[in-house]
């Protein structure tokens, strides 16, 4: 694979192999070169990239640096969208992570890797988690539990993931602490080296702590999570066991999701996803 340190949107200093943005040129680098972008979409809540190939999502994050790069994103190759993952700019960023989805989260692709998906559970709008038999939490609720004091560590609070605390040790990072779970997240380097299993939300991607999370829950049973989740198998190299993220099901609902800012996503929008490590 080729690193275009050439693109029309560029961040220099991020292409020299062998630092954490190896994980984001290798999935840039796994774009083709002929993919233009159709339309875009910074949302409220939720950011979506439309590509020849189909539309990519993510939750729009907010904070970091200032918006810098503010050209038009349409008839631009997708893979030079992609590079605005790299953005210290999380909007910019939500939008590379939306693009990276339009190519990699896409049943073409994802068929033949054995992926597994749930489209008939209802879906709350407004966060990185469902209920139904793709749920991660839900899904390794049993192996959890059969296993007596587990250290659970999820990344971000997701809705009901405090539920896990009846069965578990469980420790929520978060950044924005809510309740008396909540623990910073600049505590991961002390509790994820001894999680036995780790859900970390595919939001990690976008501000940029995703290398470092991996690195640190690599003896732990790893899940990343949500629909932001870039649903590469490349992910299985660092040490992740699953994606549980999405593909779009209707990009017209997922477009009046996004720009209404208050539509429902899950269900009808999006189909959750669930690929596994072979």
């Amino acid at each position: 694979m080729s690193f275009d340190a050439a693109s029309p949107i560029a961040y220099p200093g991020t292409y020299a192999p062998g630092t954490a943005w190896d994980l984001y040129n290798q999935l840039i680098a796994g774009i083709p070169e002929d993919v233009e972008v159709r339309d875009y979409c910074l949302g409220l809540n939720w950011s979506y990239v439309e590509a020849d190939c189909g539309m990519g999502v993510a939750f729009t994050t907010r904070g970091g640096g200032k918006r810098a790069f503010k050209a038009d994103l349409r008839g631009m190759k997708l893979r030079h969208v992609a590079e605005l993952a790299k953005s210290w700019c999380f909007e910019e960023a939500s939008l590379g992570v939306a693009a990276l989805n339009a190519w990699y989260a896409r049943r073409e692709l994802l068929d033949p890797l054995g992926c597994e998906y749930d489209s008939n559970a209802d879906r709350p709008a407004d966060g990185e988690r469902g209920g139904g038999p793709k749920d991660a939490f839900q899904a390794y609720r049993g192996e959890i539990a059969a296993c007596d004091g587990a250290n659970v560590v999820v990344v971000g609070h997701f809705p009901h993931v405090t539920d896990i605390a009846e069965y578990a040790n469980l420790t929520v990072l978060e950044r924005n602490c809510r309740d008396g779970l909540d623990t910073p997240d600049s505590a991961c380097e002390f509790v994820l080296p001894q999680a036995d299993f780790a859900f970390i939300t595919g939001v990690t991607f976008i501000n940029k702590t995703a290398p470092r999370l991996l690195a640190l829950s690599r003896d732990a049973l790893t899940a990343m999570v949500g629909p932001s989740v870039v649903m590469s198998p490349q992910l299985f190299d660092c040490g992740v066991h699953e994606l549980a993220g999405s593909v779009v099901a209707d990009p017209e609902r997922v477009r009046f999701a996004v720009m209404n800012g208050a539509g429902p996503l899950f269900g009808e929008a999006l189909t959750m996803a669930s690929l596994k490590a072979k």
